[in-house]
């Protein structure tokens, strides 16, 4: 499976050749959302947990239950998505498939009422190679066509119709149903980039 890139199509006065369209998220597989979950615990409570603590689960999940929805109500705030870390080899792994493949991103931006204008400007900062034109900021990714869809979430995954990557996260350890990418340098494997 690896090694298909692209759908030729023909008609009777010529051949096209369609490059694969990749599909990227943006949450724990380009932008550390777990970091700043980290940081902010942290600043209201005192207390660093680290992301060996999270192994298999969320934050919201292992602090006291008292702190929960100030948890759960992170996103949901002001200036949360604003300056992410970027995940490591992200941007230049990105950049590569990008200069071979139709990359997309597409990130449930619509969920969290200020996380539409951070992403937005995010991805200016740190990738401006993607076009606006390729950056779906949507609610629902059901809606989403293409080839592979590279996603850190199983109600993501399970309704893509394509190749579906599972990107690691420390909410995703145990998940065993889809094809794995640990890392940005899995993809020199996972797409033959060599």
């Amino acid at each position: 499976m690896a090694g298909i890139f692209c759908r030729c199509f023909l008609n009777s006065r010529l051949q096209s050749i369609i490059v694969m369209r990749i599909l990227i998220d943006m949450d724990e597989v380009m932008a550390d959302a777990i970091e700043r979950f980290l940081e902010w615990y942290e600043r209201d409570f005192g207390k660093r947990y680290t992301k060996e603590d999270l192994h298999g689960t969320k934050l919201h999940m292992i602090v006291p239950e008292a702190h929960r929805q100030t948890v759960k109500q992170y996103p949901h705030q002001e200036g949360f998505f604003k300056d992410l870390p970027l995940i490591p080899h992200s941007q230049e792994i990105i950049k590569e498939l990008n200069n071979r493949f139709d990359v997309y991103v597409a990130s449930a931006a619509m969920e969290f009422e200020y996380s539409l204008q951070d992403k937005y400007e995010w991805l200016d900062k740190h990738f401006p190679f993607i076009h606006w034109k390729r950056r779906i900021l949507c609610g629902d990714k059901s809606v989403l066509k293409g080839d592979v869809l590279i996603d850190d979430h199983d109600f993501n995954l399970s309704v893509f119709d394509g190749r579906r990557i599972m990107f690691t996260a420390t909410h995703n350890m145990h998940e065993t149903k889809y094809e794995r990418m640990n890392s940005w340098l899995d993809a020199e494997r996972l797409f033959d980039m060599k």
